[in-house]
Formats: structure tokens, C-alpha cells, sequence
């Protein structure tokens, strides 16, 4: 290692542990031991330009142990992101740039959020296929405008969730050979050596998985670690490279134990760990002018790369001018909005599922959308997610947009993030909506980082019938709506299904979730834009309604067929779609007025999954048609007939509700 190496190493080391000695928080054992990995992918393999974060043909970086922070934001700082070290300075604080965990779009650089282990190896998986796929679209022979690297820094507890296990795995099958995993092995976790629960062969697990494996033995020779990268970008396959570390190396008491994990080193430690390693300088915060030069060169070169870049693609839009058009409208347009005025995207498909419904208008927005690229945990036959006209992904046809994804529910979301994030592509995601449990980490990273991934989850309540409690979810309905920027559309029919794909895929930073019948439903009269703004008036009365009658989905052809039976008992009802709650909290007071009338108390809400939420709507004066148990195994009619969801005694309720 020569000295401007080490230098710039231990520049990182100690502008992390010291961010975390200020904050009285944070993890440093990361930061000392893996800053020899990191400098030597950033400095001398990954290609970046620092002036301009976004470049589209940068390689990719993500930190899937995102409690090792500091580095990241030393790196962001001495590499030229804009990053200060007041910044640093400024660490776990509330509204600085450098937040506990990364943060997607707050600090200028990370590719993604983490923290939750083992979903940014996920999200890296999703970022490869996505260049992969639009590498196969755009790229010729003479113009590789879309040719870059994913690049994961992930230590021992990534390794030990079960998300990355379902992600590697696929990357194996797929031949993602611009992904490149380095492995921080330090063998220790927040409860000690990884013996106690971590005794595998990582190296032959990932061998089994279809990688190609290495092994650095000297954590601290970045001149090693560049070689294996660089051996790496060889190969055919996506690559894991074992770093053996030791975590907080350097600090003469806490080198290689568990206590540098999760906690600052102290003011003696960080002395003892500079006088250690030969750190002369006792200015905390301290970035040598040495280091600056250099720096000053590793950025120049990034600024060459994308000026490079600029070149080669002004050339390709010269000579395939409608390729270089599509690229721009891949990247960064969003042709849905057109579908608004399409009168065949809102037609009437008649008596259907909404699961088949949704399948008819997806053909529809695959044409409208050509970058649509997604698919289904192994359920595409049941929940209809094919795009029809398209093939399907593979090492052997990486043009393909449709998925599969094998059954790894958490891993297919989390991946979509990794699409999203990456860009280009406009990914959608399928299973079954009870199974939305197993995606749940990945939905609220989604929300977190304003990332507009559709779900397309099916089978949404006991209409799913025979394959019974298991199978039929009841709380799922609770949890999504309770995620803070995320939206939930259960339509009723075709042309609510519509306006669900339709909010989809015009949402530039909130995720949907669209759940979905399996069984039939008939078109109501009156369905269709209305429901844009998540609730609205499907049949009224004149004058003051004596009763709001409420539901989603397949309830609301209950609320509408006792709209009549009311009528007849000369009780006036108003009759409400709520396919979306979210859309309908953004309207305004006045439209949400109009709707449902303060002066209304009389309320019921009709929906076959537990009653969580609904209360808002229906006040203390109101009631609930719901479920307050699980499901059982039936025929699905039987079940709605069992529990309660009948248009008769919706009547009944109503009735009594009005009477009281």
C-alpha cells in the first residue's frame, strides 16, 4: 500500500469515528474495518462523477449495512459530493444531511436507503437487473450508452437475513454479472462472535447460488481488494468478494470485539487508535492537503468518464435518433398521463374479477408504457400479471419485461425498490394480497423513499373461499393503510380498476398497492373517474340522506343492491364508493364535505376485513360490517353468506341504524 493510501484510509477512519464521538452515537466498528474496501472500490475501480450524482451511466453503490453510516458520509465528503465537514460534524442530528441510517434523495450520493439488513443487497439485485434489461433495449454494438457496475458493501448480519438469501439467489439464476457483493467479514455481531449462530461457508453458499467467489485474506491491502474488483468485471456471473477485517481495527481495546459495534470508541480510544496507526494530526476533523490532491484526481477522472459518456451517447443520438428519444422517454418521462382521455383504457369489461379486470387494463398500459417491467412471486397464472405481447426476462433474453421471481415475495419488493431507485424502468409487483406480509419491509421502504413500485395484490378477502383461513387476509387492508404514504385502491369493478392503475401510474413518489378480486363482480352503474379522488357519490337521494352507506371493493355491491331495500322502507340513503382513502384525504374539506356531510352521523361501512381505520369515517354513531376473526375454509359464497356480507342485512343494519 503505498502512503497516500493509507493516508486517505485512515482521513476516513477517523473523520467517521469521530462524526460518531460527537453524536455520542453511532456504530464505528464498520467504519474502521471496512475503510480499506470502500477506498479501493471509490478510488481505483467504481466509476462516478461527484460533480454530478445522477448521472445515469454511474455505477452504483449501496451500503446494505447501513449502521456503518459514517463511512459513507466520509466518503461522500472526501470524495466530493458537496458533503462538509460541518456536515459531519452534524451526524444523527435532527435535519442534517447525515442521518443515522443513508437516505435516499436528502443527502446527494446515496443510491438508496438502508439500514434494515439484508434489503440493500435486494435493492442491488433489483438496480443490475434493471441495467441489465436496459442495456439489452438500448445498447448496440458501437454505443454501450447503458454500461455500469452495482457495487454492495454488506457485512455478516446482512448475510444472515433471509432477504438477501432469496435475492442472491435469483441473481444467480439471472446471470447478473455486473453485480458485485463485498462481503465485510469480521465475524462479529451486536451479541458477539457469529459462531453462536452464523457457521456456514458463506463463500460455498454463494458458489451454490451460481456466483463467482473470492477471497481477500488482508482487509486492510486495498491494492488486493482492487485487483479482486477488477477480476470481478471479468467473469460472466454476479461476484461476491470475501474481505476478512477485523471490525474497529485500530483501536487498541475495542479492535475485534463486540463493544465497537454500536458504540463510540471515547476520546481515549480515538487517541490510542491514532497513535496506533500513525495519525499525526490531532485536529479533530482533519482532511490532510495530500489527501485533497488526490481527491482531486479521482474526481477529474469522474468528470472525464461522464464527458466521455456525453460524447458517446451525442453520437448514438445521431445515428439512432429514435433510440436516443426512447431512451429520454424511459428515463425521464411518464406517457400515463395520456391514458386519462383513452376511452378504451376506462371501458366496461362487464361481470369480472377485478384480478381479470386488471389483467385487461395492464395489456392496455404495457402499450402506453413501454417500460413497464415486472411480475409475480410464482402466482402469474392466478393473479394475471402478464404482460401478454412481451417476453420474459432471462440471462439468455435480458430484453424480456416480464418476471419471475420465484417465490420470494420479500425479495421481489424489495428488488422493485432497487428498479425504481436505479431508473429507466417502471416496475410492478404481483402475489396474493394475504402474503403482503412477507413483503411488508419492503412496502415501507418503498413509502419511506417516495417510490411510486405498483403491487398487484390478489385474492383480497374470505372471497378467496376454499383455500381458507390461511389464505384469506383480514388485517393486510389495516396494516397497508396504516403506512404513511402509501396508497391502498380496492375497486369494485372494471372501471374503478382502471382508475386505480390509472393513479398508479401517474404517482411520481407514492407507491400503490391495487387489491384485487378472485371472484367475479358486476359493473356498477356511475363507477369510473370519480373514484380518482378515492371516494364519491355512486347513488344519492334528494335532499339529506338519513344514512352514508360505505365500502371498497366487492362490498360495494352490497351498499348498492340495499340502497333499494332501503328505499322501499322510505329511508334515504346515499351510497359510497371508498376504493382509495388516501386519494380521498387529499382532497379538500369542502369536496370531503360533500361527500359525507358532517351533519350525517348515521353511518355504516361495509368491508369483509377487520374494521381497523373505518371508525374515522363512520364516528361514534356509526357501525361496521366487517370481520372480527379469521376466515374459514368454504365455498366463497357461503362464507359471505356466513359472516354477515349480504345485501339483506346491510338493509337491516342500515335500518337500525337510522332508527336509533
Amino acid at each position: 500500500m503505498n502512503k497516500i493510501d493509507m493516508l486517505t484510509i485512515n482521513t476516513l477512519r477517523f473523520l467517521s469515528a469521530e462524526a460518531i464521538q460527537k453524536a455520542n452515537s453511532g456504530h464505528p466498528g464498520l467504519p474502521l474495518g471496512a475503510a480499506p474496501a470502500a477506498y479501493a472500490l471509490w478510488a481505483k475501480e467504481m466509476k462516478a462523477n461527484p460533480k454530478n450524482p445522477n448521472w445515469d451511466n454511474r455505477d452504483r453503490f449501496v451500503l446494505s449495512a447501513g449502521h456503518g453510516s459514517a463511512l459513507l458520509y466520509s466518503l461522500l465528503h472526501v470524495f466530493g459530493y458537496g458533503l462538509k465537514i460541518e456536515d459531519l460534524q452534524n451526524f444523527r442530528q435532527h435535519k442534517s444531511l447525515t442521518p443515522g441510517h443513508p437516505e435516499y434523495k436528502h443527502t446527494a450520493g446515496i443510491e438508496t436507503t438502508t439500514g434494515p439488513l439484508g434489503q440493500g443487497i435486494a435493492n442491488a439485485v433489483g438496480m443490475a437487473l434493471a441495467e441489465s434489461h436496459l442495456a439489452a433495449k438500448f445498447n448496440t454494438p458501437e454505443h454501450k450508452v447503458v454500461d455500469h457496475y452495482t457495487y454492495v458493501l454488506c457485512g455478516d448480519g446482512c448475510l444472515q437475513e433471509g432477504v438477501a438469501s432469496e435475492a442472491a439467489s435469483l441473481a444467480g439464476t439471472m446471470g447478473l454479472s455486473k453485480l458485485i457483493l463485498l462481503y465485510d467479514c469480521n465475524h462479529i455481531t451486536i451479541e458477539g462472535s457469529t459462531d453462536v449462530a452464523f457457521t456456514e461457508d458463506v463463500m460455498k453458499r454463494f458458489e451454490a447460488y451460481g456466483w463467482d467467489v473470492a477471497e481477500v485474506t488482508d482487509g486492510n491491502d486495498p491494492d488486493a481488494i482492487a485487483a479482486a474488483i477488477a477480476a470481478a468485471k471479468k467473469t460472466d456471473r454476479p461476484s461476491l468478494i470475501q474481505i476478512d477485517t477485523q471490525i474497529g481495527y485500530g483501536a487498541p481495546n475495542k479492535q475485534g470485539k463486540a463493544s465497537a459495534h454500536g458504540e463510540p470508541l471515547g476520546e481515549e480510544e480515538i487517541r490510542l487508535a491514532k497513535q496506533n496507526l500513525g495519525w499525526e494530526h490531532t485536529d479533530a476533523f482533519f482532511v490532510p492537503d495530500e489527501v485533497k490532491a488526490h481527491m482531486a484526481e479521482v474526481i477529474a477522472a469522474g468528470e472525464k468518464a461522464e464527458a466521455e459518456w456525453n460524447a458517446l451517447f451525442e453520437a448514438y443520438s445521431g445515428k439512432y435518433p429514435e433510440l436516443a428519444k426512447e431512451y429520454d422517454l424511459w428515463y425521464h418521462g411518464n406517457p400515463a398521463a395520456a391514458l386519462l382521455n383513452d376511452e378504451e383504457f376506462w371501458k366496461d369489461e362487464g361481470n369480472i374479477a377485478t384480478r381479470a379486470t386488471s389483467e385487461k387494463v395492464l395489456q392496455k398500459a404495457a402499450k402506453a408504457v413501454p417500460n413497464l417491467f415486472g411480475g409475480s412471486a410464482d402466482l402469474a397464472p392466478s393473479n394475471k400479471s402478464v404482460m401478454k405481447e412481451r417476453t420474459y426476462y432471462s440471462k439468455e433474453d435480458p430484453a424480456g419485461s416480464n418476471l419471475h421471481f420465484g417465490i420470494r415475495e420479500f425479495a421481489m419488493t424489495a428488488m422493485a425498490n432497487g428498479m425504481a431507485v436505479h431508473g429507466g424502468v417502471r416496475p410492478y409487483i404481483a402475489g396474493f394480497f394475504v402474503f403482503a406480509d412477507y413483503m411488508k419491509a419492503g412496502l415501507r421502504m418503498q413509502a419511506l423513499m417516495g417510490l411510486p413500485v405498483i403491487s398487484i395484490l390478489t385474492h383480497d378477502s374470505i372471497g378467496v373461499g376454499e383455500d381458507g383461513p390461511t389464505h384469506q387476509p383480514i388485517e393486510q387492508l389495516a396494516m397497508l393503510r396504516s403506512l404513511p404514504n402509501y396508497r391502498v385502491f380496492r375497486p369494485c369493478d372494471t372501471r374503478e380498476t382502471a382508475a386505480g392503475w390509472y393513479t398508479a401510474l401517474t404517482s411520481e413518489s407514492t407507491p400503490t398497492g391495487l387489491i384485487l378480486s378472485r371472484q367475479n363482480l358486476p359493473a356498477l352503474e356511475g363507477t369510473g373517474k370519480g373514484a380518482l379522488k378515492g371516494a364519491y357519490i355512486l347513488r344519492d337521494c334528494e335532499g339529506t340522506p338519513d344514512i352514508l352507506l360505505m365500502a371498497s371493493g366487492s362490498e360495494t355491491e352490497l351498499i348498492y343492491k340495499a340502497y333499494d331495500a332501503l328505499a322501499e322502507k322510505g329511508v334515504k340513503a346515499r351510497v359510497i364508493s371508498m376504493p382509495c382513502w388516501e386519494l380521498f384525504e387529499e382532497q379538500d374539506a369542502a369536496y370531503k364535505e360533500s361527500v359525507m356531510p358532517k351533519n350525517v352521523r348515521a353511518r355504516l361501512a361495509v368491508e369483509a376485513a377487520a374494521d381497523f381505520g373505518w371508525h374515522k369515517y363512520v364516528g361514534m354513531d356509526g357501525d361496521i360490517i366487517c370481520m372480527n376473526g379469521f376466515g374459514a375454509s368454504a365455498p366463497a359464497g357461503a362464507l359471505f353468506r356466513e359472516f354477515g356480507f349480504t345485501a339483506e342485512h346491510v338493509a337491516e343494519k342500515a335500518l337500525a341504524l337510522v332508527k336509533r
